[in-house]
């Protein structure tokens, strides 16, 4: 397989479980990530929550459009993606989990965050890995590592911890599974890329 298809499979199945694994979040009522808590805010006090994936889509589309300004570099196939198909599977994963089990008790729930971090988390590693393109909020970060040079994990900390108190203060759910995210998914994510998605791009040489 060429490394450009392998980098496309990657880019696909990362953003597309990453998008399962929030609705995994969603379903253990722990808390979403910060970036879900801040878009479940504001689509509540606006549009209305059915309709998230489309505010989704909106949100990302505006925030696509600084971004091509700050750092087009940035843009990419993983962008497409998160912007047009993300919102959709996140509702898809919270119905069909919801559907299935309507009364989750704690130890179901707890799973469902543990699982849900840690899938997430590989996910991200693949997509970041495969390096064509990156979710708009992902980029937020990175174009403030680069610009500032203060380390990315105190930009990605700084922009969770904004999200999450606006989104709180707008009425969203702020739990532990949403702390746990801000601080444990990068070092989740350093161990995945060295493991796995380093390795499956580039060989085990590279790695």
């Amino acid at each position: 397989m060429s490394e450009m298809k392998k980098r496309i499979i990657m880019t696909i199945v990362g953003v597309l479980t990453s998008g399962l694994c929030v609705g995994l979040f969603n379903f253990s009522v722990f808390g979403m990530d910060p970036f879900q808590v801040f878009a479940h805010g504001v689509c509540g006090k606006t549009v209305g929550l059915e309709h998230f994936g489309t505010f989704y889509m909106v949100l990302n589309l505006i925030m696509l459009i600084a971004i091509f300004f700050l750092d087009k570099k940035k843009i990419g196939l993983g962008t497409v993606i998160n912007i047009f198909f993300l919102g959709y599977v996140v509702q898809f994963s919270s119905w069909v989990l919801d559907s299935w089990i309507p009364n989750p008790n704690l130890a179901v729930r707890i799973a469902a965050l543990v699982i849900g971090l840690v899938v997430l988390c590989l996910g991200a590693s693949l997509y970041f890995t495969a390096d064509l393109g990156v979710s708009t909020y992902d980029a937020v970060a990175l174009i403030l590592n680069e610009k500032t040079n203060w380390k990315f994990r105190y930009c990605r900390i700084g922009s969770d911890l904004i999200c999450t108190l606006i989104g709180f203060f707008l009425g969203a759910v702020v739990g532990v599974g949403t702390l746990v995210t801000a601080f444990f998914m990068g070092p989740i994510i350093e161990f995945f890329n060295k493991k796995i998605s380093i390795p499956l791009r580039y060989g085990k040489k590279e790695a």
